[in-house]
């Protein structure tokens, strides 16, 4: 809940604020309700102020990167999101701190028009985000990548804003990035440092096409859908088995819930169809995600766990 008078929050800080705020245009599904509270700081102070108030008032606080892997509830989400699109938050120092090998990328920047910025200087190191729309942090906390390689490999420090209102450096030494995770603790991605290596921009732009048209030729990347649904299970031997695979074998290709239906193209990828007569809900989509679980549970013995971040009233933020 917000407090009774939510301006309280932020009236003397340097944000912009929108009450009852409208997220789905903020989401690749493009489906979903309103946060109470939609703030965009304009400076790590602001934030770093307003992180503490929440945590003074009990009051939830999210943040609202590419929203590419992220589905709100038809009912929105309570208390305070925010959203790191200012011009400080989505800053990229080439050369930080005078080496050409290390770079600084703050927790707002695109991970598409960064992976692009590097192509065009030579800089290799990030080519395997292609494809991958992210913003940095979200893109960190989750260990974004695929096939190809994850951002975790070209990390070299992370500050992280905690919600104490406290900035916090964990450096490569004390961070562990595995399999869409790593060991950053609770708060907010303010910048990290990344390593990169000078290398001839035309290699490093042919290494990005040839990444992104991996990816085209076996992902429906035009759909209205997060990428994958859910995470590669673990076998008991260890190894990782294709969500997709269990998918496909389950026969649930092109089944549907309402306006939500899993994709042809790739068994992973649960898409919207914008033309269904049926106004698009989340109840659909999450719907599905239940068939779908239930389905490959009962004929592989595997419990599947979604990759999506769900946001919901009355949840943990």
């Amino acid at each position: 809940m917000i407090v009774a008078s939510p301006s309280s929050l932020y009236s003397d800080l340097d944000v912009s604020a929108q009450v009852d705020a409208p997220l789905a245009a903020h989401t690749w599904f493009g489906i979903g309700g309103s946060a109470d509270l939609l703030i965009r700081p304009r400076s790590p102070e602001a934030l770093a102020t307003l992180a503490r108030r929440c945590r003074r008032d009990g009051i939830p606080l999210r943040v609202l990167g590419s929203g590419a892997n992220l589905l709100v509830d038809d009912e929105g989400v309570d208390g305070v999101v925010v959203k790191l699109d200012t011009e400080c938050f989505q800053r990229v120092d080439f050369n930080a701190e005078g080496l050409v090998e290390r770079m600084r990328v703050f927790g707002g920047a695109s991970m598409e028009k960064l992976v692009q910025e590097c192509a065009r200087r030579g800089l290799a190191g990030i080519e395997p985000m292609s494809g991958i729309p992210a913003s940095l942090g979200g893109a960190i906390r989750m260990n974004a990548g695929g096939r190809f390689g994850a951002i975790g490999d070209a990390v070299d420090a992370v500050t992280v804003l905690g919600m104490d209102g406290e900035q916090r450096v964990y450096t490569a030494a004390e961070l562990r990035f595995g399999y869409r995770e790593s060991n950053l603790p609770e708060g907010i991605v303010l910048w990290a440092s990344l390593r990169v290596a000078p290398d001839d921009p035309m290699a490093c732009r042919e290494r990005v096409k040839e990444i992104f048209a991996y990816k085209k030729s076996t992902q429906p990347m035009s759909a209205n859908s997060a990428g994958c649904m859910f995470r590669n299970p673990v076998m008991g031997d260890g190894t990782r088995v294709s969500a997709g695979k269990l998918i496909d074998q389950a026969r649930l290709k092109g089944t549907r819930v309402g306006c939500a239906f899993v994709s042809q193209e790739h068994g992973n990828f649960i898409a919207i169809d914008r033309k269904a007569d049926a106004p698009a809900r989340t109840d659909d989509l999450r719907g599905l995600v239940d068939l779908i679980k239930a389905r490959v549970l009962a004929e592989a013995n595997i419990e599947l766990q979604t990759e999506v971040v769900f946001w919901r009233r009355g949840e943990p933020a």
